[in-house]
């Protein structure tokens, strides 16, 4: 007798589920510090923002205790930035792997959304104990933790199903990328808050759809940056780049597996 066939969506889940474990292992099998390693990066960035605005300058951004208004957006952001930045190697890294495997290629970009998010949840307990160490107690906002969650993941594998296809065909794109990265990490509330902006540009602000994901997050601990509006725009524009992306994939796939 044959063995019973895995539904498509069922198929899918387990070769993405195979590539991902496969990834968070070999990082952290060929690192002695491992996990360390996940959390070290925005520990020290959030280290470093929280003694230039508290201990050299007065601040007059983000909200008390401001390490803990720090790491709830910083965290998210890594995520962020670790899979955009990534996705622009998916199909060059492992080139001989895409053309040989017969797997739906967009797993190649999925893995890497997934191993982020991953590694962004194993840092959880990091912004919890922070939150403990410092005194801020959770609001039942939290409760809308998991929707940020859902919605960052949408948001972000929708921009990298674009960025990954097209880095193939204009080798350029990887550095303007981390450029409009480093930007775009100004020009997000993650340092401070969009209630911080003149009224004018905190508006614009909101059709940054990280602002109204972020603000989600930062709801756990401080209720008043939880803005409906911008969560709505967000919600809206992770959906639209999630299209976007999934058409601009299957339009560039075949002439994509010829290029690497």
């Amino acid at each position: 007798m044959h063995p019973p066939r895995r539904k498509p969506f069922a198929s899918y889940r387990h070769s993405l589920w195979l590539l991902t474990t496969r990834d968070l292992k070999v990082r952290y099998s060929t690192s002695a510090l491992g996990y360390v390693w996940s959390v070290l990066d925005p520990l020290v960035m959030a280290g470093i923002y929280w003694f230039v605005f508290t201990q050299v300058f007065e601040r007059s951004a983000g909200f008390a205790p401001y390490i803990v208004f720090l790491l709830s957006a910083l965290l998210p952001w890594m995520w962020f930035n670790g899979s955009v930045s990534d996705s622009t190697r998916a199909f060059l890294k492992d080139a001989k792997l895409v053309r040989s495997t017969m797997i739906p290629r967009t797993i190649w970009v999925n893995r890497i959304v997934l191993s982020k998010g991953i590694e962004f949840v194993f840092a959880l307990p990091v912004l919890a104990l922070f939150a403990v160490l410092f005194g801020a107690a959770p609001s039942w906002e939290i409760v809308f933790f998991p929707l940020a969650i859902v919605l960052q993941a949408v948001l972000t594998a929708g921009i990298c199903l674009i960025v990954a296809p097209l880095v193939v065909f204009f080798r350029d794109l990887e550095r303007a990328v981390k450029l409009i990265l480093r930007f775009l990490f100004y020009a997000t509330p993650i340092i401070y808050a969009t209630t911080d902006l003149p009224g004018g540009v905190q508006f614009w602000a909101a059709f940054n759809p990280l602002s109204g994901i972020f603000s989600l997050y930062r709801a756990a601990f401080f209720p008043q940056q939880l803005i409906w509006f911008e969560v709505l725009i967000s919600a809206l524009m992770s959906i639209a780049f999630l299209v976007v992306g999934l058409l601009v994939f299957r339009a560039s796939e075949r002439q994509m597996l010829k290029e690497i």
